[in-house]
């Protein structure tokens, strides 16, 4: 009767079976740093003495401070690349993306696999019914060195998600409500998400359920593994090997959860999350007329090339309102080579959209797009806390590629829906 996550941790720790708040030492299958982290590695490494316990199971990414905007972040990037040198790490991607996005675009992450990472939304792998928990980067570089972590096997809260969206509605909206039910407050805890609303999902959906369970403040965020997971690895040249054993770290049906929680995703209405944290959502009519300066369509979250899609079907044949900025940064260049490809990149420069690099960016206060002092900004990003994007003074709203588009298009916020009827007939 073990649930996932359980089934994942004990598997990585060599035992039959694991409960709630057993404290244990688990190995690691795959470990990845992005720039932010993993610039501080080689500090630790040496005054360990040690070396990567194995370098082909160890990823590094630029992502963060990409591209150099200043002397400090060029010397940042210059470590990281003379590390991932000197270090023989196994596998490295400059400047092709967000981690938690080119992670998966390459097939590294599989159902059952206990994964470290070096930045609070590595949750987004568990989409795949991996154990993905982020670290600081001292655990990091330990886990680097060894290969091995301790935990405390977290309580599994559940989520059934059950029905069809409306028009206009998304995994981001999904995550929005939840923030507001479940809190902030979710530390020790894993949250899984199932029903036929999950079940109907692709993969970059799963993602975004996944990816905000740090939202929730819990330690991960997971989807069981089915044909979808399969079809998409498939998909990226990266099949599973056994797919019985892969779908066989779902849930038991008769697994004990810390408690159970249902959402009816046909009564949800797009949500927008207020400054200065995403559990102060509510519906985006709630805040219709909040007057804005930036749109910002980014992070690993909310820049995947289905995300660009949503804010394409708002905007084709419509021009950003006059004063307003909507920037574009897609999350990976495989995200901005299909955009490219398939007309999306073209309408969105059209409405007088910005194209900005593939990176963490603005949504981490970092490189182009930044607020200044009393500015507004809707975006797709995953949080809003004071001062994330720029300035503290700065707001910060959340919402879904649609809800973004659609303020960016009214010079304000609005309810999306509108727009998309609009567009339909």
């Amino acid at each position: 009767m073990p649930t996932l996550v359980e089934k994942v941790i004990a598997k990585a720790a060599g035992l039959d079976r694991v409960v709630p708040g057993q404290l244990l030492t688990a190995k690691v299958d795959l470990a990845f740093a992005p720039d932010s982290s993993g610039r501080r590695w080689r500090m630790y490494m040496e005054a360990m003495g040690a070396r990567l316990w194995d370098p082909s199971k160890v990823v590094f990414i630029t992502d963060h401070y990409t591209p150099a905007v200043d002397l400090s972040t060029a010397a940042i990037l210059q470590s990281v690349r003379a590390f991932v040198k000197d270090y023989g790490v196994g596998t490295f991607f400059d400047m092709v993306g967000i981690s938690h996005l080119v992670l998966p675009e390459h097939g590294l992450i599989r159902p059952g696999a206990f994964i470290a990472g070096g930045d609070s939304h590595t949750p987004m792998a568990g989409a795949f019914g991996a154990y993905a928990a982020g670290y600081g980067a001292t655990d990091m570089a330990v886990i680097g060195a060894t290969g091995e972590t301790w935990l405390s096997v977290p309580e599994t809260i559940r989520v059934d998600i059950t029905g069809a969206f409306g028009p206009g509605v998304t995994a981001k909206d999904v995550m929005l409500a939840l923030a507001r039910r479940l809190g902030m407050d979710n530390a020790f805890r894993a949250v899984e998400y199932g029903g036929d609303t999950v079940d109907a999902m692709g993969m970059p959906e799963r993602m975004v359920l996944s990816n905000m369970a740090a939202e929730l403040g819990a330690e991960t965020g997971v989807c069981a593994p089915d044909r979808v997971t399969a079809d998409y690895l498939a998909a990226v040249g990266k099949p599973l090997e056994d797919e019985a054993a892969a779908f066989a770290f779902a849930s038991d049906a008769d697994a004990q959860y810390l408690s159970r929680h249902h959402l009816d995703a046909a009564a949800l209405e797009p949500q927008v999350a207020a400054p200065h944290t995403p559990e102060n959502s509510g519906p985006a009519g709630d805040y219709s007329g909040v007057k804005i300066d930036q749109a910002y369509i980014g992070a690993c979250v909310g820049a995947k090339i289905e995300d660009l899609r949503m804010a394409a079907a708002v905007l084709e044949g419509r021009r950003i309102a006059s004063g307003v900025r909507l920037l574009i940064a897609p999350a990976s260049q495989k995200t901005l080579q299909e955009a490219t490809a398939d007309g999306t990149l073209g309408i969105l420069l059209a409405s007088g959209a910005t194209l900005l690099a593939s990176g963490c960016g603005a949504c981490a206060g970092m490189g182009a797009g930044i607020l200044a002092e009393g500015e507004v900004c809707i975006s797709s990003t995953n949080r809003n806390f004071k001062g994330r994007m720029g300035h503290s003074e700065a707001d910060v709203y959340l919402g879904s590629p649609y809800t973004v588009a659609a303020a960016a298009a009214a010079g304000s916020i609005v309810d999306p829906r509108a727009m998309l009827a609009e567009r339909i007939r």
